[in-house]
C-alpha cells in the first residue's frame, strides 16, 4: 500500500530542509564517529573469551525464550548482575535490553502522579520519551544551570521531586558540576537520577563511570549505565537500592513485556566487565588522546568552534545542515569517518561535526584530521 499523503509530506519537508536521514553504508575509514571509546566492540579477546565462557559452562541456547518474568531469566543474568553491582559498588543491578528501554522503563514507572520531574533541557530522547509516558508533571531547566533548577525546586515544596541529567551529554560532550548538583538535591531531599551512558569505560581508574570516580555514587538515587558505547556490546543496567530493583521488576513495562537478552549477549556483558577490571592501557590511551585532541585544536585556533568538553565527545559547531553535511563529506573523502549532526536532532543553528575520540586513534590521525578541519572550515 502507498504511504499516506501526510507522511509523504513529512518526508518531503525533511528533503527540503536537507535533514532527511539515511542509513549509512559500512566503510573502512578512520573511526572518529563510533561510541566504541576503548575498542571493546572490536576486541578479539572479548569475542573469544565470551565463546569460551559459554562452552565451559555448557550454555548452548541461542535465545532467552521469553521475558525474564516467564522463561527468560537464565542463570547468566544473576551472575552478571551480581558482578556489575559489585563493580559499581551498588546494592543492586538490573539489566535492561538497551539504554532506551532502561530510561523509558524507569521514568514511565517510578515517578508517580503528583510527583515532579525536573530534567536538563538537553536530556537524551529516551529520557524525554520516558517522561512523556509518566503520570508525573515535568519541567525542564536550562542546560547545566542550577540556579534555574533551584528556582523550579522551590516551586514544589512537600513534593517528591526527581532530578535527571547526564554525566556526559551525548551531543555536546560536556558535564554538569556533579558535586554541586548532588549537594542541591540533598538540600531539598530530591531523588537524583544520572544517565551515565557515555562515561562507562571512560572515567575512573577502571572505567567505572564519572559518578563513581567522584565518589558520589552512594548519594545518587539511580545510575543508568549503557553497554553499547564504552563497553562495546549491547544492553544497559539500572543501579540503585534493592527496593528500586524490586519495584522495577514489578512495574517497568519495558522490562516486563519484552523477551530477555540471549545468554550470548549477557555473557558478552559479563566478560566485557571482567575485562574492565584489568584493563588499564586502553583507558589511559583514551585519556591521552582526549588531552592531545584538545591541545591540538587550541594550537590550530579551532577552539572557538568547539563546545567545551573534556570527554571523548568533541563537537565542532558548523551552522546549517547543508554546510555541516558538505564538510563531513569532505572529511570522509579524505579517509576520516566523522558524522554530521543535523537539525532537528540538535537545534537549528547548532548543527555540528561530532568527533568521537578512541584509544585506538593514533596521534598522527588526530593531528591529520584537525589540520584538515582547519583547512576546510575556513573555506566554507
Amino acid at each position: 500500500m502507498k504511504l499516506p499523503e501526510n507522511l509523504i509530506q513529512k518526508l518531503e519537508n525533511r528533503k527540503q530542509n536537507n535533514s532527511l536521514r539515511k542509513l549509512p553504508v559500512f566503510n573502512n575509514l578512520v573511526d572518529f564517529s563510533s561510541n566504541d571509546y576503548i575498542g571493546f566492540a572490536k576486541s578479539e579477546s572479548i569475542f573469544k573469551s565470551t565463546h569460551a565462557y559459554l562452552l565451559e559452562n555448557e550454555i548452548f541456547e541461542n535465545g532467552a525464550t521469553g521475558s525474564r518474568l516467564i522463561s527468560g531469566n537464565h542463570s547468566l543474568y544473576q551472575i552478571a548482575e551480581a558482578f556489575i553491582a559489585d563493580f559499581h559498588d551498588a546494592q543492586s543491578a538490573l539489566i535492561f535490553n538497551s539504554g532506551y528501554d532502561a530510561n523509558v522503563g524507569f521514568f514511565s514507572a517510578v515517578p508517580q502522579r503528583n510527583d515532579v520531574i525536573l530534567y536538563d533541557e538537553l536530556s537524551h530522547a529516551s529520557i524525554r520519551d520516558g517522561i512523556i509516558m509518566s503520570n508525573a508533571k515535568s519541567y525542564k531547566f536550562n542546560h547545566n544551570d542550577f540556579e534555574d533548577l533551584e528556582r523550579l525546586i522551590q516551586k514544589f515544596p512537600d513534593t517528591n521531586i526527581y532530578i535527571v541529567t547526564e554525566s556526559v551529554f551525548s551531543m555536546d560532550g560536556d558535564s554538569p558540576n556533579l558535586e554541586e548538583l548532588v549537594g542541591l538535591s540533598e538540600k531539598y531531599n530530591c531523588y537524583l537520577v544520572i544517565d551515565e551512558a557515555h562515561t562507562l569505560g571512560v572515567f575512573g581508574e577502571k572505567g567505572e563511570g564519572f559518578i563513581q570516580y567522584l565518589n558520589l555514587h552512594h548519594r545518587i538515587f539511580a545510575r543508568i549505565m549503557t553497554f553499547g558505547k564504552g563497553l562495546g556490546c549491547h544492553g544497559s543496567v539500572i543501579l540503585g537500592s534493592k527496593d528500586l530493583k524490586e519495584y522495577l521488576v514489578n512495574f517497568a513495562r519495558s522490562f516486563i513485556y519484552t523477551t530477555g537478552l540471549s545468554p550470548h549477549s549477557v555473557a558478552t556483558i559479563l566478560v566485557a566487565y571482567q575485562q574492565l577490571e584489568i584493563e588499564k592501557q586502553n583507558i589511559e590511551k583514551l585519556r591521552h588522546n582526549i588531552v592531545l585532541f584538545n591541545q591540538q585544536k587550541n594550537l590550530l585556533g579551532l577552539k572557538p568552534m568547539f563546545v567545551r568538553s573534556k570527554s571523548a565527545i568533541q563537537s565542532a559547531i558548523v551552522p546549517g545542515n547543508e554546510n555541516v553535511k558538505r564538510l563531513a563529506q569532505q572529511l570522509q573523502d579524505k579517509g576520516f569517518d566523522v558524522k554530521p549532526i543535523l537539525s532537528p536532532t540538535v537545534p537549528e543553528g547548532q548543527e555540528r561535526l561530532r568527533f568521537c575520540i578512541h584509544s585506538f586513534n593514533s596521534e598522527e590521525e588526530i593531528n591529520q584530521i584537525l589540520k584538515l578541519l582547519e583547512t576546510l572550515f575556513f573555506k566554507i
